[in-house]
């Protein structure tokens, strides 16, 4: 009995309209802060230049370098058509049954149509928007009705999305950020790659005339090393030299000698 009475009581509150689009639109948010970042999506946004229509949530999906395009999710709760058709499928009678469904096939389809005219419109968004529907029952309804999930996307341009296929859904989405923002980091490294490419010449060319101005200057000093010393010292060879240092230098005029440091020490004797 207290069973019956929570159903009761809970049925009364689903028959109010703004109550359960209330609960659509809080399961929906839950679902997309749970899955994406709130840079990826926005509340309450006027998908449609223009217009003053605000779809409950719309994600950012990038297009190009720095842009991006809103996709509308709005979610829709036929609850006391849906009510109904439970209702007669409890009853058994075909008839009940049918009608039922045709109800709620119109409801959906009304709903598809009002998610088309007041928020898709490329390139400003999507192609397309996603009809959420709350509750797994429901969606399974719709999505097991022959032809109704195509005839939506078709004629609406409107994907329907359940609270389990909606988590599937943004994870491709989240794939999509992902691989956009890889994308973008490819193409930082192609055009770094590029300048690099275009410089690599200068760059090689210049390094060519260094080693040649290295390679000449080595030449020289071997010359001045060999040839030049022992010619000089050929010369010098006969020549007595001067028992005091100190006498060579005041003739030379070249100053003091000059005392090498240790190799590795420098003019304050620190290594």
């Amino acid at each position: 009995k207290g069973v019956a009475n929570g159903v009761q009581d809970l049925r009364k509150v689903l028959s109010n309209v703004k109550t359960r689009g209330i609960l659509g639109e809080i399961q929906l948010g839950a679902i997309l802060q749970e899955m994406l970042s709130p840079s990826q999506f926005d509340e309450n946004v006027a998908t449609r230049p223009g217009s003053d229509d605000r779809v409950e949530f719309a994600l950012r999906i990038p297009v190009s370098e720095g842009e991006t395009i809103w996709l509308p999710i709005d979610s829709k709760f036929p609850g006391e058509t849906y009510a109904h058709l439970r209702d007669a499928e409890d009853s058994g009678d075909p008839a009940e049954v049918e009608s039922a469904w045709k109800l709620l096939e119109t409801t959906i389809k009304n709903e598809a149509r009002d998610i088309h005219t007041k928020y898709v419109s490329p390139p400003d968004t999507t192609n397309y928007g996603i009809m959420f529907l709350p509750f797994e029952g429901l969606y399974a309804e719709v999505a097991n009705r022959p032809g109704l999930l195509e005839e939506l996307q078709r004629r609406y341009r409107v994907n329907v999305a359940g609270p389990s296929t909606m988590a599937a859904l943004l994870s491709t989405v989240q794939m999509s950020f992902q691989t956009f923002a890889i994308q973008r980091r490819a193409n930082e490294i192609q055009k770094v790659l590029a300048a690099i490419k275009a410089e690599f010449p200068k760059y090689q060319d210049t390094l060519l005339k260094a080693q040649k101005q290295i390679n000449t200057a080595n030449k020289t000093l071997d010359t001045l090393v060999t040839t030049r010393t022992r010619a000089v010292e050929k010369v010098l060879k006969n020549v007595t030299s001067l028992d005091d240092g100190a006498d060579a230098d005041e003739i030379l005029n070249v100053g003091a000698s000059v005392e090498l440091l240790p190799e590795g020490d420098d003019e304050d004797g620190e290594e």
